[in-house]
């Protein structure tokens, strides 16, 4: 397959996740300041998985141009993550209308920790075809930078399972400050 195809495709299903995102946040009852403050928690779900999404699609799209050749395995691992981040915007809708649910959270961090380890699945085999790359674990983002990425989300859904059921968002949010600084700027 054509790299640009892949690419494409994995753009427009990425784009299409993003805008259902917003269509699954709540309404308010009352429509007042009042009534927004209390869909806080699905706002905050929305940010952030907007947020983690986009970085996901910025951090393809740096690299991309790295890339000379995809092989079958590079295509089946992209299909798996778009299959899990296509699960985004109802796990995004269970952890916004129930922040404080174990089940939830810890169904949108396996969630999240899939699509991560798709990613990384995605990397090598990249690396494996086009090693002038240079690809770490995930593209070229360090990969110290990784194994943090991993472990906080790991501990995040510890603690959502054990202790406090909301870790795994704010694991998500410290998590993308982490992957954010990690990323190589490039200047193109």
């Amino acid at each position: 397959m054509n790299k640009e195809r892949l690419a494409a495709f994995t753009d427009a299903v990425l784009a299409i996740i993003m805008t259902i995102l917003v269509l699954e946040l709540e309404k308010p009852k009352h429509v007042s300041l009042a009534g927004l403050w209390d869909l806080r928690a699905n706002f905050f779900a929305y940010t952030l998985s907007f947020f983690w999404l986009g970085l996901m699609w910025s951090t393809h799209h740096s690299n991309w141009h790295k890339v000379k050749k995809v092989t079958d395995k590079t295509v089946a691992y992209s299909l798996i993550m778009l299959f899990l981040a296509s699960l985004f915007p109802y796990t995004t809708s269970l952890v916004a209308t129930n922040f404080y649910n174990s089940t939830a959270q810890v169904f949108y961090g396996i969630i999240i920790l899939g699509v991560s380890f798709s990613n990384m699945a995605i990397s090598n085999s990249l690396k494996a075809v086009n090693p002038s790359a240079h690809f770490g674990w995930l593209y070229s983002i360090p990969n110290p930078a990784i194994i943090l990425d991993i472990v906080i989300k790991i501990i995040g859904l510890i603690l959502a399972m054990v202790v406090y059921p909301p870790a795994m968002i704010y694991a998500i949010f410290i998590d993308i400050f982490v992957v954010a600084f990690a990323s190589p700027r490039v200047n193109q």
